[in-house]
């Protein structure tokens, strides 16, 4: 980045109308970047930037802002102004903003721009939220097999400035059903005579618009492609998903499991944290800790009943919050893992009992390892400690110790079972992974450490 300038630079540089140098640096440094500086803008200051310099890098960086920032910049800027925008924005960025537009406004829009922009708006408009054709965009390059490869690249030097990218060509047939695809590096090494249909890769790699977007992004991921076909249900090409965009779904997605996993709803935004009100912040969160809360109030029942037992021996109160610490996280890291697998389609529920098996035989040496540990750990802490008459400090650690043992197979083996039953039952596994997991563990860990205490102790 040239000529760095920071936030409070630039802001007071639209104060004092010093275009010149703001045109400057817009020109110079990367959309990107700029755009980094004027999302912590108000919108009629960033419209002030934007309107003194070319359209193309104004579009540019206007398509790397922030959606609202770009939706309260078209309320501020006329019709012709915002015609100009989206017919220079690339297909998919034109269609986010234009799906965020009232019914009324886009009524407005759509006659004036032009019948390709217009049509196009409506068909990716069209697709389901979350869906590969609801991400897909239709600048993409597609040849016949008939050409040859110095026709293909004579017609991918007249077409590559209206593309998104040119390294993928797909082959179409006559109906445009895709039936193979070139890159950029097989069109150079080819001899200029070959025929497309000679030279081309027929095991290509799509997706289907009805395909989740998270899936789609993934094959990305998988194969190291630079962007991903997208057909319907006739094999016809109807779009493309780039990497750029497959970064950001994946992103999204992370983003939204993550906050899942700690029981966090809403709309799961990423890069959204400070422009989010504290109100929908305690919205998003209260509903499942208060819920969970409720929930906690069985632990304090357990330990009611066994109160008794606390009160002869003191000593198991000392170790209670680690037994319960032990399982909560034990049960954690089980559902993490497991949460993850689901996640990137490793295993689904059919492989619950390998599953099982693999964290059964898992948790049984985590138990022996913190088992003895915890073993040692009540010999040396609580050694000269008071001990009802007629039992050992030995024997009591031993029952603390076998409780933990326990509570690390049976914390271990919830962690990984709750994700598979979500799945099974349709729900979102990472909404059970943690929070729901603590508070299970926290009360199944109070039944076995009284009960072990109980039957090993004989109290």
């Amino acid at each position: 980045m040239k000529n760095p300038i920071l936030a409070p630079e630039f802001k007071e540089l639209i104060d004092r109308n010093s275009f010149e140098i703001l045109n400057e640096f817009c020109e110079e440094n990367h959309p990107a970047e700029t755009a980094g500086i004027l999302n912590s803008l108000r919108a009629d200051d960033v419209w002030k930037t934007l309107k003194n310099i070319s359209l193309v890098r104004r579009t540019e960086i206007f398509s790397q802002l922030d959606l609202d920032l770009q939706t309260e910049i078209t309320d501020l800027i006329d019709r012709k102004e915002l015609i100009s925008l989206l017919t220079e924005m690339s297909a998919d960025d034109r269609v986010d903003l234009f799906k965020e537009f009232p019914l009324e406004k886009q009524g407005n829009i759509l006659p004036a721009l032009a019948q390709a922009e217009r049509e196009d708006i409506r068909r990716l408009a069209s697709y389901e939220e979350g869906s590969a054709g609801s991400v897909m965009t239709s600048e993409y390059v597609s040849l016949s097999a008939d050409l040859t490869v110095h026709e293909a690249i004579a017609r991918l030097r007249f077409e590559a400035p209206q593309k998104e990218t040119i390294y993928y060509s797909y082959v179409v047939n006559l109906q445009r059903q895709l039936i193979g695809f070139v890159s950029l590096t097989d069109l150079i090494m080819a001899e200029p005579e070959s025929l497309l249909k000679d030279i081309m890769h027929e095991d290509v790699i799509y997706s289907s618009v009805h395909e989740d977007q998270e899936s789609a992004a993934r094959k990305i991921q998988k194969y190291d492609l630079i962007a991903l076909p997208v057909v319907n249900g006739h094999n016809t090409l109807v779009g493309i998903i780039t990497h750029d965009d497959a970064i950001d779904i994946i992103t999204q997605e992370q983003t939204e499991d993550l906050e899942k996993l700690m029981a966090i709803s809403g709309s799961h935004e990423a890069g959204v944290y400070l422009k989010t009100s504290a109100f929908t912040h305690f919205k998003n969160r209260a509903v499942w800790i208060v819920a969970l809360a409720a929930l906690g109030l069985v632990s304090g029942i357990i330990i009611h009943e066994f109160e008794s037992t606390l009160m002869g021996f003191i000593i198991l109160a000392l170790y209670m919050p680690m037994v319960a610490d032990t399982g909560g996280n034990t049960g954690s890291q089980s559902a993490t893992v497991v949460v993850r697998a689901l996640a990137l389609k490793e295993i689904s529920f059919k492989d619950v009992f390998r599953v099982l098996s693999k964290e059964f035989s898992i948790s049984i040496m985590l138990a022996l390892v913190l088992g003895v540990l915890s073993w040692g750990k009540v010999l040396f802490l609580s050694h000269g400690s008071l001990i009802p008459q007629g039992f050992s400090l030995n024997i009591i650690g031993f029952a603390i110790a076998l409780a933990l043992s326990l509570q690390v197979i049976t914390s271990t083996l919830i962690g990984a079972v709750l994700p598979l039953l979500a799945i099974k039952f349709k729900f979102d596994p990472a909404i059970v992974a943690s929070p729901a997991l603590t508070t299970i563990v926290d009360i199944t860990g109070l039944l076995i450490y009284f009960s072990t205490a109980k039957i090993i102790l004989g109290i």
